[in-house]
């Protein structure tokens, strides 16, 4: 069996304060992942730590990488789509400069893009509907443009894996709805492996194949139905959290609503 990712024992410490104590997981290739909890539960820590962005107790590895010592091939394999990304407003780059540095990044500082760059740009592009504003500043679009444009630049580099951090913060029904399409033929097309963190839980509830609840350490990891238990749910948001469940459809009401 191919995992993609493996974490034990995973603990991470601010100081004094423990964002994250004794995690562990496994996950299947390929595989849809939804992280959530209240806010401040670790979650983009958790994030940070696959990428090797910050020091962590414990071990985590990628394809049987080791993140500690393999960083660098790592995130090779990863496309990651941050909670929010600033590019300074007086820098005047294009929105196909942001997707074209994304890809040409992982090819080396001489390295001159080809005609197969340029086709994968393109396709990202039209598959996330910004196409026909690639070369407008960056810094000129919406928050949802912004993001589309962020997904883009992650997808540009065919990654393995794809991590997204509140994907759906802050845009708009239009952006949502695209972000929600192309993880969708993501789903459908079995090529990579998306842990996504939201608390837009009931949006994209269809796609998961677990979901992971923290808050600080695992509250539960498993199927839909094996999560999305009001005994389960108590735990981490109190009495607050309910489940409804119409037919085939699961629906959660949770007590915290940010990132």
């Amino acid at each position: 069996m191919d995992f993609s990712v493996r974490v034990k024992n995973l603990t991470v410490r601010y100081r004094d304060i423990i964002a994250l104590e004794d995690v562990n997981f496994e996950l299947k290739h390929p595989s849809f992942l939804i992280v959530f909890g209240p806010n401040g539960s670790g979650k983009t820590t958790l994030l940070k730590s696959i990428l090797g962005l910050i020091n962590y107790e414990g071990h985590i590895d990628v394809f049987g990488l080791d993140v500690k010592k393999q960083a660098t091939e790592v995130r090779r394999k990863i496309g990651y789509v941050p909670q929010r990304e600033r590019i300074a407003p007086h820098v005047p780059v294009r929105v196909l400069d942001v997707i074209l540095m994304g890809r040409l990044s992982r090819k080396g500082l001489l390295y001159m893009p080809k005609k197969t760059d340029l086709e994968k740009i393109k396709e990202v592009l039209k598959s996330l509907d910004i196409y026909d504003i690639r070369y407008r500043r960056f810094s000129h679009l919406s928050g949802g443009q912004q993001q589309r444009a962020l997904i883009a630049r992650a997808l540009a580099v065919e990654p393995e894996i794809l991590l997204l951090d509140e994907p759906f913060s802050g845009i708009d029904v239009a952006s949502m709805e695209k972000i929600i399409e192309i993880l969708e033929k993501i789903k459908r097309e079995k090529k990579m492996t998306v842990i996504i963190v939201t608390h837009d839980l009931n949006q994209i509830m269809h796609l998961a194949d677990t979901l992971l609840l923290l808050k600080n350490r695992v509250i539960k990891f498993g199927t839909v139905d094996e999560v999305l238990d009001e005994a389960v749910l108590y735990e981490a948001f109190g009495s607050k959290a309910k489940v409804i469940r119409f037919k085939q459809e699961c629906y959660a009401l949770l007590g915290d609503y940010h990132a």
